[in-house]
């Protein structure tokens, strides 16, 4: 089978990763049904937090 695909640069995994966990964090701890708004904000500072 073919990858159509280059890996990505482990950097970049990382960054990923770091904004898929804190927006996981955001969303458990605030739930479903806030303005888009305010999941931005929250993410923001959760982002800070972790760098």
């Amino acid at each position: 089978m073919k990858k159509f695909y280059e890996p990505l640069p482990q950097k970049t995994e990382d960054i990923a990763s770091k904004i898929i966990n804190a927006a996981m964090t955001v969303h458990k701890n605030l739930g479903p049904g806030l303005l888009e708004r305010v999941y931005e904000v929250c993410l923001c500072h959760e982002l800070k937090g972790s760098a």
